[in-house]
């Protein structure tokens, strides 16, 4: 009987869940294994996870022989191993234009608030937990506010990123989505984005890679309605 695919993740990790939504729109089952970065001072700086993954970060695939790290890089290894649906348009100008907008997210975006970044303001340079959020929320709304003006008007631009299936973009979208409206940002000077955020949280794969929905979380959807 062949093992079910793994995938080692943290709830609230954006390139966890990049590579939860790109699984579950291939339909693939898979086996989450959860890595706490907070708890036991964090399970990705363990000896036992570094074997694995030498740069003690999430995520991390293993199918078989293969054990793949990057979000980016399992994302385009899947596409290539099942190809269908696709998560990259046909044309290579537009592969390479919705990589560009996932790079925006991936490589500028989200490593300036990523959490060991975070970390080491607050515990190696003694900056302010307020201090923190403004570093936070600057680089997110920079990256925003880019995304925003190649979105509005790119006649590319369907109900997703690149026409009226979702892919590569809208993937690494979402998650930096749900971390801004957890800190709170004003997101309504990013209507295109937000229109296309909210055609991605219609679907399944997009509901259930969610915060909420992982077997180690330990919090709420930043967007659900407040529990009564």
């Amino acid at each position: 009987m062949t093992s079910k695919p793994k995938l080692y993740s943290f709830w609230r990790s954006s390139a966890a869940f990049r590579v939860r939504i790109a699984l579950n729109l291939k339909g693939v089952d898979y086996e989450v294994i959860p890595v706490h970065l907070n708890k036991h001072g964090g399970d990705q700086l363990s000896e036992a996870y570094a074997n694995k993954n030498p740069n003690r970060l999430v995520p991390l695939y293993e199918d078989g022989k293969n054990c793949i790290h990057q979000s980016i890089a399992i994302i385009e290894y899947l596409n290539e191993i099942q190809p269908n649906p696709p998560l990259l348009p046909n044309s290579p100008a537009d592969r390479a234009w919705v990589r560009s907008l996932a790079m925006d997210i991936a490589s500028d975006i989200h490593p300036m608030s990523n959490l060991r970044v975070l970390r080491y303001l607050i515990k190696q340079l003694g900056i302010s937990a307020q201090a923190k959020d403004n570093w936070y929320q600057h680089w997110i709304r920079l990256g925003l506010e880019s995304l925003e003006k190649q979105l509005a008007n790119d006649p590319r631009v369907g109900r997703f990123s690149c026409g009226d299936h979702p892919g590569l973009a809208d993937i690494c979208l979402a998650p930096q989505i749900f971390n801004a409206l957890s800190s709170k940002m004003d997101m309504s000077p990013h209507p295109t984005l937000m229109r296309i955020f909210a055609e991605c949280m219609q679907l399944p794969a997009f509901i259930d890679a969610s915060w909420e929905k992982q077997v180690d979380a330990e919090g709420l959807n930043p967007i659900a309605p407040p529990q009564k």
